[in-house]
């Protein structure tokens, strides 16, 4: 089965935008602008009033080239096909014909226009998928860069080629109308300027130049000097102001009437490849492969804009994740843009940003090219968090590549701490960045207190988080006398765990009195091989150490001995952690794979593969979700924890059979993560053309029958409210008598006949033609409406159905008139079955009660139900059933059939725990 026992993919956070320019079109039913962004194989759609996330698109067969919408469809290009999709999860148009990936796409009234690598531009009819006109170009003389209608030019395209050149075709007549001066350097943009006529071509040499298009002359030509024109834009809320877009994310604001530079904004740290005025607002949509879509508005006294709302995540892939608190809510990620970030699984507005690392974080924020930031940190590649001390002081340590120096940060704050730890032997103010002593990992005490700090050269120390004062030192002169790998610390700051390279795991004294310096261990252990990294689950004391020859070791604190071993890596294990009940140990390693292992029974009970290895996982808190970072990936994926919504069988797996590939999760927006169980399909294994169909098969219901196999006991699917308290009414009226007396309710005359039950109503079936009165009686001969005194009996209707499966033997409708009723109901019914204490009853109609219950047992249907009213019945009947010889006989048949079934049922338990303890002890 290519699936994991335990977790199955969720969703994915983090991912904003990429290198693809997005889309904005505007949506009438919603009212409002959306910004339709590329996400890899799938793409996002962004609400402009608030920039929630509204929609997420499927996963495409292929990475995403290029995206275009109109006023009905979203086209999307993967690979040489393009997918037409309505409110992005309804497929419906597939566009086939391109053999070479499609880059450009434009829609064209009731035509959608497509250029692919080799330039060759196709026109389909969207309604009929048909292609309309097929025009090649040839590459070397005339490779398409850009495209754009000119407005008012009907059946018109202008196309600008690398090569620096421009030309205007007729569709229609598929001729060209006319060919352009060439341009000195690569066409990379076109836009359609609010004057007719105007279009803004934008070259790779920096120039934008105004163009008419009627006459073939410049209008205005200006130069930017940061690079290639990426994006070009008009404002069309009465300003003539035109922003241009350069490959170092820097946005230029012409005015075009004065001819000059209004503003620059420096929008994003990588190139700006989406820029989009909103139509007739003073606002501006700008994206970037940084992985951030921002808006900005021009609100500001000397007319230039400010950020007014954003979405980013991390520019590159995290390197650590972690949660933080016990909710579960909120991931802290560390990326290798040297950010540090915080994630919400419940809603990605809650997302924030705690800064990036700097050596002066007031002189990185007056840089303006944030990219070239000569302060900025390495990356963290390892921190952790603690929740003890969140309000007081920084809560968070983390360790820089390369570096001596550890950072502190404040996550209610939601910046970086002011601390910069390094030990006053290591302290080289002049070349701290050079110096050959780095940081290699550390723990915060459960406390919040204290950070203790490994390093390369075997030292461990212990800072005060709050102040950043040195406290203690272990060992002497060093702790180990190799690289440090690991540190831990446990719950009461009694012990400090120490791992090194040279394989030994050493025990030491947190604080000795009178002292600043833990000379001696307590204990040491020798695991032979190198350890490789170390964590902990504190509320169970137990040290999970992975060493070099890609096994995992369990210590118990309180013991210090080994209390279990896991093999079945076949690379460096690069990350662990421990459920929060501590049953499991999750690992992963470079061999790609993510292992499950169950501690108590020392068995690997699931794993999968994945395509990119894993970085960094972490468990929530509460279980439910398995967070996973992977190279190349700039988000996290979530896995969901099966076994808190389903019942998952865990059997032993062998450590070295091949585990399944699974895909990584996709984003899912606010509205789409209530279906968590939503089946994701691969499209790499389906054709597209099937999707449709797949999407019809997902709205089907299944409806069990009722009864899937008579070897098998059904319970009922009546509410148990109706069945459960039939015993205790009783007590239950005693407890809910009314305060009040009840009101007598008003008589009726005698000769109008009534229906009888707690409800006072007529029987209206008792009518002038009818020969069957409520009392069962007959209408004497010659239609006089007097009632035959022989022909009178008082059973009530479910004692009238008894009554009639005497002769019949079928008992299906008297069950299914019973199984209507409610409680008290079934008492009445019940109760009035005996001749006796006023009951309307008699003996044979108990005796098809009986028969009822046998029936009932003997189709092993509503069995709880048959179990109640046999209850409630002895309860009610149990002396006149003694008492009376013929109902007595009957009580051996019900023990009978009783027992019958409860053997079957018993039998089937039995073999079912014998099934389970043979599994457990089962070590294949």
């Amino acid at each position: 089965m290519n699936s994991s026992h335990l977790f199955q993919p969720n969703r994915a956070l983090g991912y904003v935008s990429n290198h693809i320019p997005p889309s904005v079109r505007y949506i009438d039913q919603r009212r409002e602008n959306v910004v339709i962004t590329c996400v890899g194989r799938s793409f996002h759609v962004y609400g402009c009033n608030s920039f929630r996330l509204i929609r997420t698109g499927r996963i495409h067969p292929a990475n995403i080239t290029a995206i275009a919408a109109d006023g009905f469809l979203t086209y999307v290009a993967a690979g040489n096909l393009i997918y037409g999709w309505r409110s992005s999860v309804e497929l419906r148009k597939v566009y086939r014909g391109h053999v070479k990936p499609v880059r450009l796409l434009l829609p064209f009234a009731k035509h959608l226009i497509s250029v692919d690598e080799s330039s060759l531009l196709k026109i389909w009819i969207v309604s009929t998928q048909e292609l309309y006109l097929e025009i090649p170009f040839a590459a070397h003389t005339f490779e398409i860069s850009a495209i754009v209608h000119p407005a008012s030019y009907k059946n018109k395209i202008l196309l600008g080629s690398a090569q620096g050149g421009l030309q205007l075709w007729n569709l229609k007549s598929c001729k060209l109308v006319h060919k352009f001066t060439d341009f000195d350097s690569k066409v990379m943009q076109l836009e359609q300027a609010p004057a007719l006529d105007v279009i803004a071509v934008g070259l790779h040499s920096g120039r934008i130049v105004l163009l008419n298009i009627q006459y073939d002359q410049p209008v205005m030509e200006v130069h930017q000097d940061w690079g290639p024109v990426t994006a070009i834009s008009f404002r069309t809320d009465g300003t003539a102001i035109m922003a241009s877009a350069s490959s170092n994310g820097q946005v230029v604001f012409w005015d075009l009437e004065e001819k000059t530079i209004v503003s620059t904004l420096m929008a994003h740290d990588d190139s700006v490849t989406g820029l989009h005025f909103l139509p007739n607002e003073p606002l501006l949509v700008t994206s970037s492969p940084d992985n951030s879509l921002k808006m900005w508005i021009f609100d500001l006294s000397d007319g230039g804009a400010r950020l007014l709302r954003f979405r980013e995540g991390h520019a590159a892939p995290p390197t650590c994740i972690r949660y933080h608190g016990s909710s579960g809510r909120n991931i802290v990620s560390a990326g290798e843009d040297s950010s540090l970030r915080i994630f919400s699984t419940v809603a990605e507005t809650l997302n924030c940003s705690l800064g990036k690392a700097s050596y002066n974080r007031k002189a990185s924020k007056k840089q303006k090219k944030k990219s070239e930031d000569p302060f900025r940190m390495p990356p963290i590649s390892y921190f952790t968090s603690e929740v003890t001390r969140d309000k007081e002081w920084d809560s968070i340590a983390a360790l820089h590549q390369g570096l001596v120096q550890v950072t502190t940060w404040s996550y209610d704050k939601r910046r970086m701490g002011d601390l910069h730890l390094v030990p006053e032997a290591f302290q080289n103010k002049q070349h701290k960045k050079d110096f050959s002593v780095m940081a290699t990992c550390l723990c915060l005490s459960h406390c919040g207190n204290f950070v203790v700090i490994g390093y390369s050269s075997g030292h461990v120390e212990r800072f005060n988080v709050q102040s950043g004062i040195h406290r203690a030192s272990y060992g002497a002169p060093t702790a180990h006398n190799d690289y440090i790998r690991g540190l831990s610390s446990d719950n009461l700051n009694q012990l400090v765990v120490s791992g090194a390279a040279d394989g030994l795991l050493k025990f030491w004294s947190f604080k000795q009195p009178y002292t600043t310096v833990v000379k001696t261990p307590i204990e040491t252990l020798d695991l032979g091989d190198p350890i490789t990294l170390i964590r902990t689950h504190r509320e169970s004391a137990i040290l999970c150490v992975a060493l070099d020859d890609f096994t995992l070791r369990l210590v118990d604190l309180d013991t210090r001995v080994i209390v279990r071993r896991f093999d079945g890596h076949r690379g460096t294990i690069t990350d662990a952690c421990f459920s929060p009940d501590s049953r499991w140990l999750i690992t992963t390693a470079q061999d790609c794979v993510v292992k499950v292992w169950d501690i108590p029974s020392s068995y690997l009970i699931d794993h999968f593969r994945v395509s990119h290895m894993c970085t960094s996982l972490t468990m929530s808190p509460t279980g439910d979700f398995l967070a996973t970072a992977h190279v190349d990936y700039r988000g996290i994926n979530l896995w969901a924890n099966k076994s808190l919504f389903t019942n998952v069988t865990l059997r032993g797996l062998k450590p070295e059979s091949d585990a399944p590939l699974l895909d990584l999760p996709t984003a899912l927006c606010d509205e789409q993560q209530d279906g968590i169980g939503f089946p994701l399909y691969n499209t790499k294994q389906m054709e597209v053309d099937e999707l449709e169909d797949v999407f019809e098969e997902i709205n089907l219901e299944y409806s069990s029958p009722p009864q899937l196999s008579s070897e098998l006991i059904t319970m009922s699917n009546v509410a148990a409210s109706r069945w459960q308290n039939l015993l205790n009414l009783d007590i239950i009226k005693k407890r809910n008598r009314p305060r009040q007396a009840l009101t007598k309710p008003k008589s009726a005359p005698f000769f109008l006949p009534t229906v009888a039950g707690l409800d006072f109503e007529f029987d209206l079936q008792a009518t002038i033609g009818d020969k069957t009165s409520t009392a069962g009686g007959k209408i004497a001969e010659g239609g006089s409406r007097i009632i035959e005194s022989n022909q009178v009996d008082h059973l009530t209707p479910f004692g009238r159905l008894l009554n009639a499966a005497l002769t019949t033997e079928e008992y299906g409708k008297a069950i299914d008139h019973l199984m209507k009723l409610g409680p008290s109901m079934i008492d009445y019914e019940i109760r009035n079955l005996t001749p006796f204490n006023s009951g309307s009853g008699s003996l044979p109609v108990m005796g098809a009660f009986m028969h009822m219950i046998v029936y009932m047992l003997g189709q092993r249907k509503e069995f709880e139900l048959a179990q109640s009213y046999l209850s409630l019945f002895l309860k009610l009947h149990g002396r006149t059933i003694v008492e009376n010889e013929q109902l007595s006989e009957l009580l051996p048949a019900i023990e009978d059939a009783q027992k019958a079934e409860w053997s079957a049922l018993e039998d089937k338990l039995l073999y079912g725990l014998g099934v389970v303890s043979n599994l457990r002890n089962f070590s294949g």
